[in-house]
């Protein structure tokens, strides 16, 4: 490579791709529903149903792993419409608006449930709420997340797009693991003195639902679609249905990034609920209103290490490409996992902070960087096919990452009763199960994440060839 590209590869953003502040706030601010929509129910889930309720936790990771699969097909639908949908408000902008409010009245009533059902009553309202509300949020996700890979064309501008979101996003992530210590408030004590975690969990989602609504009128007043106003609009045709996975799929550096994305999910998917009972049964040994104080603390350090590797990763990002930032965050991710063996220790609790702080700096990195390069895909794919499909990715990529988190997350119950905890004890547990909690908490992520770790250092898309592919679209149909 000559001085010259050297020069090019580290190049500032042109002012002309640059974006305006306010245009990646306003998309940043979806990841307030992205969060609370996708994620926030999970992480209830098993303390309402579970611990609260009685509900046999395998009942409750088979609606979450059946949700995720409706998911995945939602997205394909709302992806593909997305594509294809021409408006005075562009293409994904309306969808945004009308799904972001619709999820955020819907948010509550996911827990609007009564006292004393027996398990199966209680597995049917979760399965039926939850094919009602999965199609409401990809109606908002697949358009928003199709929005930020189409705002800028710059290679590095693309990167500081997500780590706004990524910055944004940490908010949310904080009030997630508030919800938990919210339920469990003095407001909602029975006349026992008992916490009354069910009511609690119904005027929290109540709260944040409302929060949603009103985000969702402001993404839709503060973004504009770039590549539709100034190409889609007046040249692309119609996209086939099918073209949303098959077509898609024999993109191969998208299948290599899918891939390292499959495999991270997966492998963290799987062990999602552990952390919590860890906590709960492991260091504060069944005490779940000391466990939820020190969720609330974990969530604080979470947001803390994870504004610091939204820098630390775009850094490295900018200065030797996306491709090998990816490969560093896998590598830390890695020893954060295994040293959650040591972290999580009822001696030292505040350890606690830095296994939670450490997973939250790495995942920060990967969710910056992995999000970064479809953009850089979808330019790689309008190379070979004259379209911008960026709905179409983004479902694909929705479509098999979370049938794969499916998998990881049907299997979460299961391997919580394969430790041998039992809900009915209401302290300690047996020495076994705390044992294969803690086990499986570290071992299982880093399988995922070293099978991540190899695909991503076969991705082809480095920066000097983004370079060149974009000079090739711009001599052919001009720039945008």
């Amino acid at each position: 490579m000559n001085t010259s590209t050297l020069h090019m590869t580290h190049a500032a953003p042109a002012a002309s791709d640059r974006l305006p502040l306010k245009q990646k706030i306003g998309f940043g601010l979806g990841s307030i529903l992205d969060m609370w929509g996708h994620w926030l129910y999970a992480s209830l889930a098993f303390q309402v149903f579970n611990i609260f309720l009685g509900v046999a936790p395998g009942l409750i990771s088979t609606v979450q792993a059946i949700k995720i699969v409706i998911d995945a097909g939602s997205d394909a639908l709302f992806g593909w419409l997305s594509d294809n949908t021409r408006t005075r408000y562009g293409r994904r902008r309306p969808f945004i608006l009308v799904g972001g409010v619709l999820a955020g009245i819907g948010l509550p009533l996911m827990f609007a449930v009564g006292r004393g059902w027996t398990d199966m009553q209680y597995f049917w309202f979760m399965l039926v709420s939850m094919i009602i509300y999965v199609p409401v949020m990809s109606c908002f996700n697949m358009p928003w997340v199709s929005l930020g890979a189409e705002m800028t064309p710059d290679y590095h501008e693309r990167t500081s797009v997500m780590a706004v979101r990524n910055a944004i996003q940490k908010a949310p992530e904080l009030a997630m693991f508030f919800a938990a210590q919210f339920t469990t408030l003095s407001w909602f004590h029975d006349a026992n003195g008992k916490p009354d975690i069910l009511r609690g969990a119904q005027v929290y989602t109540a709260i944040l639902g409302a929060i949603m609504v009103a985000v969702s009128i402001a993404i839709f007043l503060l973004t504009r679609e770039r590549y539709y106003e100034k190409l889609v609009a007046r040249t692309q045709t119609h996209i086939p249905l099918a073209d949303t996975l098959w077509r898609t799929l024999r993109c191969k550096p998208f299948r290599t990034v899918l891939t390292m994305s499959l495999a991270y999910s997966i492998g963290t998917a799987m062990v999602g609920a552990l952390g919590y009972y860890a906590t709960v049964y492991y260091v504060c040994k069944g005490d779940i209103v000391l466990a939820t104080q020190w969720n609330t603390a974990m969530g604080l350090a979470g947001m803390a290490f994870g504004f610091a590797g939204i820098p630390f990763f775009s850094w490295i990002a900018r200065r030797w490409g996306k491709r090998t930032g990816l490969a560093c965050v896998l590598v830390l991710a890695i020893g954060a996992f295994i040293g959650d063996w040591w972290l999580y220790d009822p001696e030292r609790p505040y350890l606690q902070l830095f296994a939670c702080g450490f997973v939250a700096f790495t995942g920060a990195g990967f969710w910056t960087l992995y999000a970064a390069t479809i953009g850089d895909v979808v330019d790689y794919d309008e190379s070979q096919t004259g379209q911008r499909r960026e709905g179409s990715f983004s479902a694909c990529q929705s479509w098999i990452s979370k049938v794969g988190i499916a998998l990881g997350v049907g299997a979460s119950g299961w391997i919580l009763q394969f430790t041998g905890f039992d809900a009915a004890k209401e302290g300690a547990q047996s020495p076994e199960a705390i044992f294969w909690i803690r086990i499986l908490l570290s071992g299982i992520p880093v399988i995922g994440l070293v099978l991540a770790l190899i695909a991503i250092l076969r991705f082809p898309l480095t920066e000097a060839r983004m370079l060149e592919i974009r000079g090739k679209l711009e001599a052919t149909r001009g720039k945008v």
